[in-house]
């Protein structure tokens, strides 16, 4: 039996110029729903810009758009679907930030599970951040890598959550948690391997959204 190789290739072509399509339209969407902060077919832009991160992020390199656009409206997106279920979450509420934040100078130890335990020499944000969290009974955990969010969920069984990372680990964290309970995301100010800068009076009205 001949393949049809001619019919196969124009399938492929058509798949091809409709996922393209669909991508710019989930672009299109989560774009204008980040910039007037009204949703439109979130689960639609979810979808599309997870199934298809790395092309959503190559269209934009080519039409030279910064390609952060793509986890800013994954970000915003979830936070805006989650952030009613996240208020009303009752128990243990906890906060993940990333060790990239401590100063140069940081003693803290380092828990195999608990990660870096802070201990508020006023050196760097994490001080800060873990003071607030005292007032609106959040706990916090300054961690070196996504595989001890595992252990904490774990051990500690939170019903909700605020993660702090760059853009990309931030959305990446996001789906991944999400299946487990809601979670608000805040992006570093400054990204980076070492010396970064965390939003800290948007994680503080993370808190508060979650006091009320």
């Amino acid at each position: 039996m001949q393949v049809p190789y001619e019919i196969l290739g124009k399938v492929f072509v058509i798949l091809a110029i409709a996922v393209i399509i669909s991508i710019f339209v989930a672009l299109f969407i989560g774009a204008y729903s980040f910039r007037c902060k009204k949703i439109l077919f979130p689960n639609f832009v979810l979808f599309m810009l997870y199934l298809f991160y790395g092309p959503a992020k190559w269209i934009c390199r080519r039409f030279s758009i910064r390609d952060t656009i793509v986890d800013e409206i994954l970000i915003e997106l979830r936070n805006a679907l989650m952030l009613e279920e996240f208020k009303k979450k009752e128990g243990l509420k906890v906060i993940f930030l990333p060790q990239c934040l401590r100063h140069p100078d940081c003693k803290a130890r380092c828990d195999p599970i608990e990660g870096y335990q802070c201990k508020r020499c006023g050196k760097c944000d994490i001080g800060t951040v873990c003071k607030a969290a005292d007032k609106y009974n959040f706990r916090v955990f300054v961690i070196p890598g996504g595989s001890f969010i595992k252990k904490i969920l774990r051990v500690y069984k939170p019903c909700s959550c605020i993660g702090v990372a760059c853009y990309p680990e931030l959305s990446e964290s996001m789906q991944g948690v999400a299946a487990f309970m809601p979670v608000q995301g805040v992006c570093l100010l400054k990204d980076g391997c070492f010396n970064t800068e965390a939003d800290v009076e948007a994680i503080i009205r993370k808190m508060e959204e979650s006091f009320v």
